[in-house]
Order: C-alpha cells, then sequence, then structure tokens
C-alpha cells in the first residue's frame, strides 16, 4: 500500500513535466543558448570556468552529443547563474506502466496455461480468459511488484 502511495505522489509530481517536447534541448545545446541569451561569448564563459575558449566550445559540443557528464553541467550552470534541474520524466504515467506490464505478464502466463489446457481439452472460454486475467492482474498489483519485471 505504502508503494502504491508513493507512486501516485510521483506521478503527481512528474506529471507538470509532460509533455517532454516542450523541454527538448534546443539543437546547440542548453549551454550555448543559455550563454548567447544573455550576450556571454566563449571567451567570457571560459573565464568564469577556468578553462580555455576552445575547452568551452569542446563542453557545448559534449553537452550536444551526450558525452557532458552530470558535475560539469551542473558547473556550467552554476557559472550562468542557472539551477541544473535532473529528472527521469516517463513517457506515461507510473501507474500506467505498471499496470500495463501486469497485463502484459498475466497475458503471457495465461497463453501458456490456456494452450496446455487446450491440448487436454479443457481450454476455458474468452470470457473465463478475461476474468482470469482480470483477478491476477489486480492480485498481482497488489504484491511485490520486483518479478513484473523479470524478463
Amino acid at each position: 500500500m505504502r508503494r502504491d502511495l508513493a507512486r501516485k505522489h510521483l506521478d503527481k509530481r512528474l506529471s507538470q513535466w509532460q509533455p517532454t517536447s516542450e523541454l527538448a534541448s534546443p539543437p546547440r545545446g542548453w549551454i550555448r543558448a543559455i550563454r548567447e541569451a544573455i550576450g556571454m561569448t566563449a571567451a567570457q564563459l571560459a573565464i568564469r570556468l577556468s578553462v580555455s575558449q576552445p575547452r568551452v566550445f569542446a563542453l557545448e559540443k559534449s553537452e550536444v552529443s551526450g558525452a557532458l557528464t552530470l558535475d560539469t553541467i551542473s558547473r556550467v550552470a552554476q557559472v550562468l547563474n542557472c539551477t541544473f534541474v535532473y529528472a527521469l520524466v516517463p513517457n506515461t504515467s507510473l501507474e500506467a506502466m505498471v499496470s500495463e506490464q501486469a497485463q502484459k505478464k498475466v497475458t503471457e502466463r495465461l497463453a501458456r496455461v490456456d494452450h496446455t489446457m487446450k491440448l487436454e481439452a479443457q481450454g476455458l472460454s474468452d470470457a473465463e480468459i478475461a476474468a482470469e486475467r482480470e483477478r491476477i492482474v489486480t492480485e498481482l498489483l497488489k504484491s511485490n511488484l520486483r518479478g513484473l519485471w523479470d524478463e
């Protein structure tokens, strides 16, 4: 129950960041976009970071390619009087992710069982399978979710 509440609380907090397309990085990266927007040259940023001007260009290029470390981005943000925000924003709600995975797992399990039962001429009707799927999904969502993600 506690895990469910934590997931719902996190969903609520993360929902303000969706859709993530609004947060997409500018084509030449955030560092360069902010630097240019405030009228700061690469040479001026280099002085503030105590690095060479070519290093600033390398930092900007590394940001765009995804090779810049979080620590470096944080340091550059501080120098640019910005707050570096780091988050993983789910593409759907966490509740939907868990429910979808539970449905998938149960569907796979029931397909194997149904196949075996049909081989023994004991197959279930579609309505019986649907009812059993819902029962197992509900049970699974109330249990420890760790096994839900096993392949």
